[in-house]
């Protein structure tokens, strides 16, 4: 039987791991080629990778964008083919590209992942998995067209209501968070779902 969402974290068997990594650093300069070290710079509060030239190179997060599809008072999850989460389900979503605005980014991201056609909506809410160095923005859509089909990256895609979302089969606590929060906007479902203040996103297990 799915199970309903009662407002607590669903817990996962410890057996499981994701494997998930923030890449591996530069050795090299990107500006002259040089090599880079480790250096906490003036007035700054962490080490930062540092040519002898001076110049540096930033790690920052890179943005995911994606979107809950609605339609009929369900919302369409993809199952994923790949890891992280190979196996379990997702909102249709991926990385944003240079040059592209985020509702774009996102609607790209659904139509790739699912077939569907949608019009993307409101902001749902910007969640964070730090270990894997990403922020997402998910966006809620409306179902205006295509058909329910897999597609890039994805096994299956299908249509569950409120109380019929996979909460143990998910595939990232951002999954997680964003059903949380489009549960709770839902008539009757109580008051909007309110992460912790430091989030530490799936970290590694052992």
């Amino acid at each position: 039987m799915p199970r309903v969402y009662d407002g607590r974290m669903p817990q996962r068997d410890a057996s499981e791991t994701w494997p998930m990594t923030l890449g591996e650093e530069p050795a090299f300069c990107p500006a002259c080629g040089k090599a880079l070290v480790e250096r906490v710079l003036e007035e700054d509060h962490r080490p930062r990778l540092v040519c002898p030239d001076g110049h540096v190179t930033w790690r920052n997060p890179r943005i995911v964008v994606g979107t809950l599809p609605v339609r009929n008072g369900q919302v369409h999850l993809a199952r994923r083919t790949i890891e992280p989460g190979a196996g379990r389900w997702t909102y249709p979503g991926g990385f944003l590209e240079l040059g592209e605005a985020a509702q774009e980014g996102a609607r790209r991201e659904t139509e790739e992942e699912t077939e569907l056609k949608v019009e993307v909506g409101r902001l749902l809410g910007a969640y964070s998995r730090p270990y894997a160095g990403v922020v997402t923005l998910i966006y809620e859509a409306s179902v205006v067209g295509g058909e329910l089909l897999p597609g890039v990256e994805t096994s299956e895609v299908r249509a569950f209501g409120p109380d019929e979302i996979p909460w143990n089969e998910l595939a990232f606590s951002t999954v997680e968070s964003a059903l949380k929060d489009w549960v709770a906007s839902l008539p009757g479902r109580g008051v909007r779902f309110e992460p912790e203040l430091y989030v530490t996103g799936d970290p590694p297990e052992g």
